[in-house]
C-alpha cells in the first residue's frame, strides 16, 4: 500500500498501528519488522488524516471572536477600543471590509493578538 484511498483502509490501518504501538519502544531497532511497518502505517495514516480530517488553521476572525469572547467583549465594545463603527467590526468578521494598518495594529494591541497573525492575514 502506498497510499490510503478509502476510510476502510483508513481504519484498517489505524487498528494495526494500535495492536503494532506495544511492540515497538524507544530501543526497538531501526530494523525490527514491526517498527519499519508501524513507521510506514503512521505515516500513511498521517498523510490520511491531515486530508481528509484537517480543521485547517484558524481565521484572524475566528481567533478574534476567541479573544472577546475571553475578554468578555461584545462587538460594540470592540468597536470603542479601537475605534471604530460597530458596523465596521461586521464588516471585518463578514469579510466585506479589511482592516486598514492603523486599526489592525489597534485590533493587535487591544486582543493582544501577536501582531505578526493581525497583520499577516489578508482578509478577516
Amino acid at each position: 500500500m502506498t497510499r490510503i484511498t478509502r476510510k476502510e483502509q483508513y481504519d484498517w490501518a489505524v487498528s494495526r498501528v494500535e495492536e503494532l504501538l506495544p511492540l515497538v519502544s524507544d530501543v526497538t531497532p531501526e530494523n525490527d519488522p514491526a517498527s519499519i511497518e508501524l513507521e510506514l502505517l503512521s505515516s500513511l495514516v498521517a498523510d490520511y488524516s491531515e486530508e481528509n480530517f484537517s480543521i485547517g488553521e484558524p481565521s484572524l476572525c475566528d481567533i478574534m471572536k476567541l479573544r472577546m469572547y475571553e475578554m468578555g467583549l461584545t462587538q460594540k465594545s470592540l468597536a470603542e477600543l479601537i475605534g471604530v463603527s460597530p458596523s465596521r467590526i461586521s464588516d471585518f468578521f463578514s469579510g466585506r471590509a479589511e482592516p486598514t494598518l492603523s486599526v489592525a495594529r489597534r485590533i493587535s494591541k487591544c486582543l493582544k493578538i501577536d501582531a505578526s497573525i493581525v497583520l499577516g492575514a489578508g482578509a478577516l
